[in-house]
C-alpha cells in the first residue's frame, strides 16, 4: 500500500494499531509533506523498530512523467501509472499563485458529448495516491509551491468520492502539504447524492458546478448525466447546500458556437439561478480534432456575458489557457493512446 494515501487521522490509528504513540503520525507526515522525504531510512527521529514496520507495510511510491508541454502561463503534464494508463494534470500560473487541475479518474463515464475524456470510457477510478503524486511531482519538477487545486482533471471526481475525499483531506492538512481549504475546488457534472454526502461535512471546500445549459433538454443533448439528475431536481440541492454551508457555488458554463450560447440561453440561465449565491464562470471552449464543436465567437461570449451583468448575475469569464499545449481535458492523454 502507499503511504501516499492514508489521511493523518488513518495513520494516526495505524501508529496505535501498532502499539506506538499516534504523534508518529505528525513526524512522519513532517518528513514526506514538509521535507519531502522518499525513503523511510531517511526518517532518523523515528525509532528503527517502527522504520522497519513502516517497511513491511507501505512504499513509497512515485509517479512517472511521460511528456510535458509548456504554453504562455501554462504546462501540461503526463503522467505513467503503475498499470501503464495515463493521465494529465495541467499546471496555471495566475497571479494569484499557481493553480493544479487533477484527475480523479483514468477516462470517464459521463459521456458529456463535448469532452474529449468522455469520448474515451472510464477505465478506473485514481487511487489517492495517484492524485497526491501529481501535485508532488509538479512542484517537484518546477521547484514552485502550488497554492490552489482544483479537481477537474479527467473524470467526475464524485465518481470516485471516497479517494478524492481522502486527497483533500491529505492536501488540506496543516500538518502535511497545506493548501487552505478555500483554495480547493471540487468539480461535479452533479451527481445529487454525492452533492448531498459532501453538504454534511459542511467544509470551506468550493464546490464547482458543469451547468454547460440552461434547460433540460438541451442539457440532456450534451451530459446525459442529466437524465438521472435533471434541473429541476439539481438547482433546489444546490440552493439547499448553499444555505447548509453558507458557500456560494461556482456554475461552469462552456461556451459552444450555435449551441447554447444564444440570448435566449443567456436569458434562460439569468431565471434559472436568478436569487442564488452563486456566480457563472463563461469557459471559452477549447476545441478538439474529435469532436465538431467550437468555440464561441469573441463577440457572442460578450454578449452572453453583458445579459447576465443586466440581470445582476456574478459572472466571469474564464482566462483562456494552453490552446497550444492541448488542454482541453483529455486530449494529450488521446493523442498518446492513439499514438501507441
Amino acid at each position: 500500500m502507499s503511504i501516499y494515501d492514508l489521511t493523518l487521522e488513518e495513520l494516526e490509528n495505524y501508529f496505535i494499531g501498532i502499539g506506538d504513540k499516534k504523534f508518529r503520525a505528525v513526524q512522519l507526515y513532517d518528513w514526506l509533506y514538509k521535507k519531502r522525504v522518499t525513503s523511510f531510512d531517511n526518517m532518523p527521529n523515528i525509532k528503527k523498530e517502527i522504520i522497519t514496520k513502516l517497511k513491511a507495510d507501505f512504499v513509497i511510491n512515485e509517479i512517472e512523467l511521460i511528456n510535458r508541454l509548456d504554453g504562455k502561463d501554462v504546462s501540461k503534464f503526463l503522467f505513467k501509472l503503475k498499470d501503464n494508463n495515463v493521465v494529465e494534470a495541467v499546471l496555471m500560473h495566475h497571479d494569484y499563485g499557481n493553480s493544479l487541475c487533477v484527475s480523479s479518474q483514468v477516462g470517464c463515464n459521463m459521456s458529456c458529448t463535448f469532452c474529449e475524456s468522455g469520448r474515451r470510457k472510464k477505465v478506473r477510478n485514481l487511487e489517492t495516491n495517484e492524485m497526491v503524486l501529481q501535485l508532488l511531482e509538479i512542484e517537484k519538477q518546477l521547484n514552485i509551491r502550488i497554492s490552489h487545486v482544483v479537481l477537474m482533471g479527467i473524470g467526475e471526481p464524485f465518481d470516485n468520492y471516497d479517494n478524492i475525499i481522502n486527497f483533500i483531506d491529505i492536501i488540506n492538512s496543516g500538518k502535511g502539504i497545506d493548501i487552505g481549504a478555500r483554495h480547493i475546488t471540487v468539480s461535479t457534472c452533479g451527481i445529487i447524492p454525492k452533492i448531498e454526502e459532501f453538504m454534511k461535512r459542511k467544509v470551506q471546500i468550493n464546490l464547482a458546478i458543469s451547468l454547460h445549459a440552461p434547460n433540460d433538454e438541451l442539457r440532456t443533448k450534451l451530459m446525459p448525466i442529466n437524465k438521472a439528475y435533471p434541473l429541476n431536481k439539481l438547482i433546489p440541492v444546490l440552493k439547499k447546500y448553499i444555505q447548509v454551508t453558507n458557500r456560494r457555488v461556482t456554475l461552469e458554463y462552456i461556451l459552444l458556437d450555435n449551441i447554447n450560447d444564444t440570448t435566449t440561453n443567456a436569458l434562460e440561465l439569468c431565471n434559472l439561478i436568478k436569487g442564488m449565491n452563486a456566480y457563472v464562470n463563461l469557459i471559452p471552449y477549447n476545441e478538439t480534432s474529435h469532436i465538431e464543436y467550437k468555440k464561441s465567437s469573441h463577440d457572442k461570449i460578450m454578449k452572453f456575458y453583458d445579459i447576465l451583468k443586466k440581470n445582476k448575475i456574478n459572472v466571469t469569464i474564464r482566462k483562456e489557457f494552453g490552446s497550444e499545449v492541448m488542454a482541453a481535458c483529455g486530449q494529450l492523454r488521446s493523442k498518446y493512446e492513439e499514438e501507441r
